[in-house]
């Protein structure tokens, strides 16, 4: 029960991500796409540092001992939002997120194969190949 709901957030946050696309497009159209990607960071910066107001337990210190290569997670955000702003108006939001889509799960895949960043290691299957083939027809097709 616990991994169907935590799959059902994945799944609306995955949701949230194309409506995220869809805003950004027509944002960066009109007030450019740093100034539309920098609008999306300062609000969720607003918004988590309200909610880190209330958050139970900070531990904002410790962010400082960890290996600086653990923040470098900081530039892919922006770079992700650049390229959704920028694309978005050219391709669409479907075609968008399928080829961010194809491009998260590659790498992802990648990532278990290998066992890189501390994840555990989970080899590659014949499921994960077809899954990843899967997603590489949409984006041909889309």
């Amino acid at each position: 029960m616990r991994h169907a709901l935590i799959l059902l957030g994945v799944l609306i946050a995955g949701m949230g991500l194309s409506v995220e696309a869809g805003l950004l497009g027509p944002l960066g159209e009109q007030v450019g796409h740093l100034s539309a990607t920098l609008s999306i960071f300062m609000v969720g910066a607003l918004l988590l540092s309200l909610a880190l107001v209330f958050a139970p337990k900070r531990q904002l210190g410790a962010l400082f001992k960890q290996p600086r290569w653990l923040l470098t997670g900081g530039i892919l955000g922006p770079v992700y939002v650049i390229v959704l702003t920028l694309a978005t108006p050219l391709v669409g939001v479907g075609m968008t997120m399928v080829g961010i889509l194809c491009g998260q799960v590659a790498a992802s895949v990648a990532i278990d194969h290998f066992g890189w960043l501390g994840s555990e290691q989970r080899k590659v299957d014949g499921y994960r190949i077809g899954a990843l083939a899967m997603i590489l027809a949409a984006l041909w097709l889309m």
